[in-house]
């Protein structure tokens, strides 16, 4: 197992490194710094001495890779690829252009991203499972039809339509929780009810047919038959011996979603005004913030790479029959 996890973070050097090449390719090569000072200062006659301004002011003035002018190690460490780019492998994300500490907001907004993430993960998780073990349970009735036709509706709505339409339905005609907003501590309950119980709803449809796909497919397994002819119930043939044979088809989409976790849902942060990761980074995308959307693009690598990393581990978890070697 040691040796396993060893050989998959070796794996996800060169990944990181990529993604961060490619980046910076496409901020600072195809996007050249002098185009950036161009779209933030606005202006459509921008005199050479504003643009040198600008990118003195925020470290763009620095040559991309070697700096001929610097003596020794400095040839490669005053540029703008070491101070952009490599510092982000020891998670230094510098500051916006603005001037803001890039790691301490993304440290304060981690804590609402994840006060709204973890409650539609967790519950969702239940809700969907639930739901789809009832269906199963009760496969080829008028229950198990109706609940599929419900299953494809809900998915055939969009999630603007969920936010929108509750935001007027609970929001504004009913007046039972606060259209948007946040708060800190316990006062933060009233401004999450709404926004957690549209999410849940928003993934109601396909994941309760995912799931269901996935248990029906087990209910057609060769020890299912084996338990139903020791006279086990189908309640207990479902919860007892189906539920934990596909542990492993559900981990796999439940473990790698964890990263979005961290990283916030940039719909629902924005239309409920919640100062979390994705508002930040739809904020930086719209002010043409390239600093915070560079950080922000390279800690979803490491965090997607993480999850794909401790997928793997949880089916040795789930599943003594693996092994890694």
């Amino acid at each position: 197992m040691t040796a396993y996890l060893l050989r998959r973070l070796l794996y996800a050097v060169p990944i990181l490194i990529g993604v961060n090449l490619l980046t910076f390719a496409l901020f600072f090569m195809v996007n050249t710094p002098d185009d950036m000072a161009r779209m933030q200062l606005g202006v459509k006659r921008v005199t050479p001495e504003a643009i040198e301004d600008w990118k003195r002011e925020r470290g763009y003035d620095k040559p991309l890779f070697v700096n001929a002018a610097a003596q020794g190690g400095a040839r490669f460490t005053d540029t703008i690829f070491f101070d952009k780019s490599v510092r982000l492998f020891v998670f230094d994300f510098g500051f916006s252009d603005d001037g803001r500490d890039i790691g301490r907001e993304i440290r304060e907004r981690m804590g609402p991203s994840l006060a709204i993430a973890l409650p539609v993960f967790v519950l969702g998780l239940f809700a969907y499972v639930c739901a789809a073990l009832l269906l199963v349970f009760f496969r080829q009735t008028v229950l198990d039809l109706a609940g599929v036709v419900a299953c494809v509706v809900l998915m055939s709505v969009s999630a603007m339509f969920y936010i929108i339409g509750g935001q007027y339905l609970v929001s504004k005609a009913w007046r039972l929780a606060p259209i948007s907003g946040f708060a800190d501590g316990a006062a933060m309950v009233p401004f999450l009810l709404l926004p957690v119980v549209i999410g849940i709803v928003a993934g109601l449809g396909a994941s309760t047919r995912w799931y269901r796909t996935i248990f029906l497919d087990e209910m057609g397994r060769e020890y299912v038959r084996t338990a139903r002819a020791k006279g086990l119930s189908e309640m207990r043939v479902l919860f007892g011996h189906v539920l934990r044979n596909a542990m492993i088809p559900i981990l796999t989409g439940v473990v790698v979603v964890i990263p979005s976790l961290f990283l916030g849902s940039l719909l629902f942060e924005s239309f409920f005004g919640i100062p979390g990761l994705g508002s930040y980074t739809i904020d930086a995308i719209n002010a043409q913030d390239f600093a915070v959307v560079r950080a922000m693009v390279f800690l979803g690598s490491v965090l997607y790479i993480a999850g794909l990393v401790l997928t793997d581990l949880s089916y040795a978890w789930v599943d003594p029959r693996v092994r890694f070697s």
